[in-house]
């Protein structure tokens, strides 16, 4: 361990300890991960929103759809620092300020790491907002119609449909089957690459009940019948989404259909998937594909099928998200000051005698003999994105001694 300086050694490790890729299906709890402590859910205030967004600025907004979207979201940043994204509803949405938080809270209570996690609300007057963790690496959209750099691979593409139906299987055993307009837009990714759900989509986008915003070639048979959101429906639009992981493109599913039934499943192939992907694997999502969108709301799979068929399907579960996504992985600085105890300061200056003082006023005794030399090392770690000292006792001490700590408040 190095060699002996007067009565004492000091020994310095540099550990760095990179949080691990989350594949557990583990929803509630994140797979028992400290990283994966949630918030609580919040009432918010709305001058605390407008300083979060900047007044609401347009250059926050985040919203595919733009500015004049009748419900817009705006990346905003809290007093602690915390990254937020906040939907703002028109003034004709919720007019029940009841029924709004009610309903907001019943989706706040759920936790996943599948889900894009609402973390609180805000009403006051005719103001409607939602307060959702904030996902830094844009949509699914974005990442497969309109990529720039490389197409998103084979094994990635399986991946969010596996992670999908995690999220929509964890929400369906919490009682919140239903998803309104669930599409490529609604999928985004986290600082990892992880691909999450966003969970506006749990709440209805207005009082008029209107659940799909998508051209009429995408929306549920049944919907278009009674106008009614089914745990089926969001089956149906599932099975779009697949073919959009399949195809790289929004391909009407009728066109889809026509296709499959013919055997020429390969022309909704990717071209830029060629010769990435087995047959068989493509066969089976294709198959998946299929079942989702049967005319008969019956027919469909359930969240559960869908979780159970695409699991043997998963390739380089070792590789994680940001790697296959060809993403820069974001970090929190590394530059946090401690602060410290006297004991680690004097260690940081390597004082011996500074270091000998309080070491005899917690009991040490220098004539003890040679089982009595101390070795401290001071070891620098990052784990969990966070800097922490640890002070590690290396020899044996006397029975009486107790070891100065912690090293920092």
């Amino acid at each position: 361990m190095g060699g002996r300086c007067s009565k004492f050694s000091f020994c310095w490790f540099h550990s760095h300890l990179n949080p691990s890729v989350l594949e557990s299906s583990d929803q509630e709890n994140g797979g028992k991960n400290e990283k994966n402590l949630w918030p609580s859910f919040s009432e918010y205030s709305l001058e605390e929103l407008k300083a979060a967004t900047n007044g609401f600025s347009s250059e926050n907004i985040v919203s595919e759809h733009g500015e004049k979207a009748p419900n817009v979201v705006y990346k905003g940043k809290l007093e602690n620092g915390q990254l937020i994204a906040v939907k703002r509803f028109n003034k004709f949405a919720w007019p029940d300020s009841r029924q709004f938080i009610e309903e907001s809270k019943q989706v706040g209570n759920l936790r996943s790491d599948r889900l894009a996690n609402l973390i609180g609300c805000c009403y006051e007057g005719d103001e409607r907002l939602l307060v959702a963790e904030f996902m830094p690496h844009e949509t699914l959209a974005k990442h497969l119609f309109h990529w720039e750099s490389q197409p998103m691979k084979w094994a990635m593409r399986l991946r969010v449909a596996f992670y999908l139906a995690q999220a929509l299987e964890y929400c369906t055993s919490k009682g919140r089957g239903l998803y309104h307009d669930l599409n490529a837009y609604r999928i985004l990714f986290d600082q990892d690459g992880n691909p999450r759900l966003s969970c506006f989509g749990l709440m209805k986008n207005s009082r008029d009940g209107k659940s799909y915003s998508t051209n009429l070639a995408f929306t549920p048979p049944e919907y278009l019948r009674t106008g009614r959101v089914t745990a089926e429906s969001v089956v149906y639009s599932f099975g779009t989404l697949l073919l959009d992981l399949l195809s790289g493109k929004h391909i009407p599913p009728s066109h889809a259909l026509d296709l499959i039934r013919g055997k020429n499943y390969l022309m909704l192939m990717d071209s830029a998937l060629e010769g990435h992907f087995s047959k068989d694997d493509g066969t089976e999502l294709v198959r998946l594909a299929s079942r989702c969108l049967q005319y008969e709301a019956r027919e469909r799979p359930n969240a559960k099928s869908l979780v159970e068929t695409l699991m043997p399907l998963q390739k380089e579960t070792e590789v994680p998200s940001h790697v296959l996504m060809g993403l820069k992985q974001e970090t929190e600085s590394s530059t946090k000051p401690l602060s410290l105890t006297s004991f680690g300061e004097s260690c940081l200056r390597l004082d011996l005698t500074a270091i000998h003082a309080i070491l005899e006023k917690t009991g040490y005794k220098d004539d003890e003999g040679i089982a009595n030399e101390v070795f401290v090392t001071l070891e620098y770690t990052t784990q969990y994105k966070r800097e922490e000292y640890k002070l590690c006792s290396l020899h044996t001490f006397p029975s009486n001694f107790v070891l100065p700590t912690p090293m920092f408040d």
